[in-house]
């Protein structure tokens, strides 16, 4: 009794492991090169970025601190970018500047509402930071894209504030010296790291 309920589970057993197997087999698409078959995989693209080369402990614990503002503020940066990019498409799309005006008020009012409690919350650094990235990714420093967007005036007053705080809207991103620890992060970010 106990041989043929053993032999019973140990048939069952196989049969449910020769299934798996079975559904676990992958169809991949090939290619007949010299009469040879071979299979063809597409990887996708892996970026290998060097770890940063930090002089002393000072250094190291900056890195980090730039890379935890980075994580949040990297994505408005990228949101500003793709919002610009729609907003100057809606706006070549329309046929009078009245009605562009009118459209980028209501976007503004729209982006005010959406994202101004978010962004009110951020740290000075942080704040400094969002400026160098949308100039990062838009290539145009706020200031300019504020004088593109509201006028002159508004771009005056505005840069006016930020520097009555020290800042300055007109700060450009330097990839190659004074922002390289940024760009680090930013291609580590990028790259899912």
């Amino acid at each position: 009794m106990f041989r043929e309920s053993f032999k019973y589970v140990l048939f069952s057993c196989l049969i449910l492991l020769s299934l798996q197997l079975l559904s676990q087999v992958v169809v991949t698409p090939k290619a007949i090169i010299e009469g040879d078959t071979i299979a063809q995989i597409k990887l996708k693209e892996v970026t290998v970025i060097p770890p940063y080369k930090f002089s002393n402990n000072r250094q190291r614990r900056r890195y980090t601190r730039l890379e935890r503002y980075l994580r949040k503020v990297y994505p408005y940066a990228k949101l500003a970018n793709e919002t610009l990019k729609q907003i100057n498409n809606n706006v070549d799309s329309l046929d009078s500047k009245r009605a562009a005006k009118k459209y980028i008020k209501e976007a503004d009012k729209a982006l005010q509402k959406r994202y101004g409690d978010e962004l009110k919350h951020l740290t000075v650094m942080q704040g400094r930071l969002l400026i160098k990235l949308i100039d990062r990714e838009t290539g145009s420093t706020s200031y300019e894209l504020i004088k593109e967007l509201r006028g002159p005036f508004s771009a005056f007053m505005w840069q006016s504030l930020a520097r009555l705080f020290g800042e300055n809207l007109k700060e450009e991103y330097d990839k190659e010296e004074e922002d390289k620890m940024i760009e680090h992060i930013v291609l580590r970010i990028e790259a899912g790291q």
